[in-house]
């Protein structure tokens, strides 16, 4: 990637909507050079899909918790159980003292506590560990 790759990329994160013409007049590119470009870096997986920002808590999912997850055995193997909790919106096997870890979006602490039923019925897991959080300062994109 070189550095109008880069600036593409960043300006991308801010709005995947932006028209080619607006993307390559930041960049000091046609709009055809610029969907050119876009075109290599998803083929490349730079880009992996393009999606929209939506406020959790505006459409009913305010609730944000993450889960680590122990277990009794490996768990890498375990990813069909994990995807199939739609409010399951993040897992990654991670080192240290629990074996997993998940980003939980729930309307309620009472669908999340079911959320917590479910992870205790896939094969291997032995407890949770749930932290809500209250408030979130921010998020940012990929630095680039």
């Amino acid at each position: 990637m070189d550095d109008i790759d880069r600036a593409l990329v960043r300006r991308l994160q801010e709005d995947a909507g932006q028209s080619y013409a607006a993307l390559g007049a930041a960049v000091g590119l046609s709009a055809g050079a610029t969907h050119e470009r876009v075109r290599k870096l998803r083929e490349r997986g730079v880009i992996r899909r393009t999606t929209v920002d939506v406020d959790p808590a505006a459409v009913g999912s305010g609730v944000l918790a993450y889960v680590m997850v122990d277990s009794r055995a490996w768990m890498g193997d375990s990813r069909e159980a994990f995807e199939a909790i739609a409010e399951i919106q993040e897992a990654h096997i991670i080192a240290g003292s629990a074996s997993v870890m998940v980003k939980v979006r729930t309307a309620t602490t009472g669908q999340l506590q079911d959320v917590l039923r479910r992870l205790y019925a896939i094969e291997g897991v032995s407890g949770t560990q749930a932290t809500v959080v209250l408030e979130t300062f921010f998020e940012r994109s990929l630095p680039l």
